[in-house]
């Protein structure tokens, strides 16, 4: 099976996370797309807005449901953290040898790649793809929506609308964490 790991807090997720997960896989032929909800990224130790793991987690279960071939996955929570991207690659190359995993990182993160703990390993043993995101190009064509999980939280502290930027079934779990 060809797998994309798509990485990051998902602080909450967000419907620009699954679109650009449905845009992926379809464009890019996978069996299947995993969102790996990371419990400490090393570039964000300060992030103290970080909701707890197994909540954030869940959250991306039920905001998932009915999305076939793009699934939450809880696997990094069992890893040393910080949690460094080529370790997880490694344990999951290990635990699932008939897999290939190919990484999906913002051209926001591809520009500081190599600040990354083993960035040439990486590159040697996994495919990137690589999407737009901010002012960064990419290395595909993504219809990205306008949205970010650091807007979301401001939204629900200043008691504004989140409507149509989290998938209806966790709106209100997302206003009740992050108020």
């Amino acid at each position: 099976m060809k797998i994309g790991i798509f990485g990051g807090s998902f602080n909450p997720i967000h419907n620009g996370h699954i679109a650009l997960a449905k845009a992926v896989l379809k464009q890019c032929r996978l069996d299947e797309v995993w969102l790996m909800v990371s419990p400490q990224n090393p570039l964000k130790r300060d992030n103290s807005d970080l909701l707890d793991d197994r909540l954030r987690f869940e959250m991306a279960v039920r905001a998932l449901e009915g999305v076939k071939g793009v699934r939450a996955c809880d696997y990094e929570f069992s890893l040393p953290t910080p949690s460094y991207t080529w370790n997880t690659l490694q344990h999951l190359s290990h635990d699932y040898p008939d897999h290939t995993f190919l990484l999906l990182i913002g051209g926001d993160n591809w520009a500081y790649f190599q600040r990354w703990r083993h960035w040439q390993d990486i590159l040697w043993h996994h495919d990137i793809i690589v999407y737009p995101r901010d002012r960064y190009s990419g290395t595909i064509d993504v219809p990205l929506l306008d949205v970010s999980s650091t807007e979301i939280r401001r939204r629900v502290r200043a008691g504004e609308s989140i409507s149509g930027l989290v998938p209806e079934s966790i709106v209100p779990v997302v206003e009740q964490y992050y108020r």
